[in-house]
């Protein structure tokens, strides 16, 4: 199956991983939704792929954190330095 931009949608326990890994990394609120999406990225500095999290918060601008890597290899401070950067 095809998800976003043409790309295999990644494994859903991925996906899970990463947004526990958001929640707990931004010490997110119970009713904080996120999205997480890996993408296909064709500019000459990335890697390829990178980790796309949007963080919805009430009442707040969505956030995009972007993390140059494929999904499988984001950790927890990966989202950390996205939100320095």
């Amino acid at each position: 199956m095809r998800g976003t931009f043409g790309l295999p949608k990644p494994d859903k326990q991925a996906v899970d991983r990463v947004k526990e890994l958001a929640r707990s990394a931004l010490q997110a609120a119970p009713d904080t939704a996120f999205a997480v999406n890996e993408i296909a990225c064709n500019d000459p500095g990335c890697p390829g792929l990178e980790t796309v999290i949007l963080v919805m918060e009430p009442g707040q601008k969505t956030r995009a954190l972007k993390v140059a890597k494929p999904i499988d290899e984001v950790a927890e401070q990966d989202i950390l330095a996205a939100l320095d950067g």
